[in-house]
């Protein structure tokens, strides 16, 4: 039978109130006091109730990261520097998707779903920012907004700067002396932040290089997705005078455009250079090796987990936006140097 707080104050001879500041990690407990009851439940091989811990203390430990797709590789990175942050600071982290349902950002939002137990929320949504501001009495625990919106001063929010990324990325590209410049990941129909700001990043670049900005040229993707970037790119080859570039809006978008453009017979990068943004691990490895805009994923998530915990600790804190660096990456997609792979 499993040894409960009562068992551990009896064999360490001090009263259950003893015990359950030693658990709480209440400040005012002596050491010696405190070693003892750790040896106490050492002894007794206690394992803490979580669900009890929650009603004691009203905090369950957790920290809740949701993402719109955990299967796409730049969400589990971004959970796993999450994980090994929150456990820096004492935290565990339960991950959840939403699959881009609306409804279901919303109840987590809004505390609708009462099935999960948790802290603190670090928040991937695409709810737009106008549907953040119509929530009257704020989310239903302390929130950081993870990328997609705009910073409002209600909310904490980490995120890179998404318009100087893609400009960055299109610099690159018009560098190389490349002037049909492609896009692929616009949505023209939707209002989510990201895609928008690297819309306005992508048309800026091409504005002051004197270049012209081909409507044509700019591609939707309902999904960050190797075959939609495959299926744009292919779509993109096959008109009269095709790009001699694409800038992706995602990896795994460009990896499916690349796939695409040695499908038509043609080269990445001398027929067609591309590069995307996230830098995920993939394209280390791939051939081509991927040139990408690389994000400061660890910073990131380092700066979500302090700014939810301090907010758990002191709610009234004021917002903080915080933007993590990014830093363009050629590899061979756009003619880079061949990298060095170390095992």
């Amino acid at each position: 039978m499993a040894a409960t707080l009562r068992d551990v104050a009896r064999h360490a001879q001090v009263s259950l109130r003893t015990v359950n500041n030693v658990v709480s990690g209440y400040q005012h407990v002596s050491e010696q006091m405190r070693r003892k009851v750790q040896a106490a439940m050492e002894e007794l091989d206690y394992r803490p109730n979580p669900v009890a811990r929650t009603l004691r203390t009203g905090r369950s430990g957790v920290l809740a990261l949701v993402v719109p797709e955990i299967d796409v590789p730049y969400f589990a990175e971004l959970a796993r520097e999450v994980i090994n942050a929150a456990d820096e600071v004492g935290y565990r982290v339960i991950v959840d998707q939403t699959g881009h349902d609306h409804d279901r950002e919303r109840q987590l939002l809004t505390g609708a779903d009462r099935s999960l137990l948790f802290d603190g929320l670090l928040f991937s949504p695409l709810v737009t920012p106008s549907e953040l501001r119509a929530m009257q009495d704020g989310p239903a625990v302390p929130l950081v907004l993870l990328g997609e919106h705009d910073f409002d001063g209600r909310y904490d929010h980490v995120a890179i700067d998404n318009e100087r990324a893609a400009y960055d990325a299109v610099q690159h590209l018009i560098g190389l002396g490349r002037e049909r410049i492609a896009a692929i990941g616009v949505q023209p129909q939707e209002t989510y932040t990201t895609p928008q700001q690297r819309t306005a990043g992508f048309r800026r670049a091409m504005t002051e290089a004197g270049l012209a900005v081909r409507e044509p040229y700019l591609r939707a993707a309902a999904h960050y997705r190797r075959a939609a970037g495959y299926a744009a790119a292919r779509d993109l080859l096959a008109l009269p005078q095709p790009p001699d570039a694409i800038f992706c809006y995602a990896d795994l978008l460009a990896m499916g455009a690349v796939r695409a453009v040695f499908d038509a017979g043609l080269s990445v990068p001398d027929d067609v250079a591309v590069i995307g943004i996230d830098d995920i691990d993939e394209g280390r490895y791939s051939r081509p090796t991927l040139s990408t805009v690389s994000l400061d994923t660890p910073h990131i998530a380092r700066e979500a987990v302090k700014r939810v915990a301090d907010r758990i600790d002191e709610p009234g804190q004021p917002a903080l936006q915080i933007t993590a660096s990014h830093t363009v990456i050629a590899r061979e997609s756009t003619g880079g140097e061949v990298p060095i792979i170390h095992s």
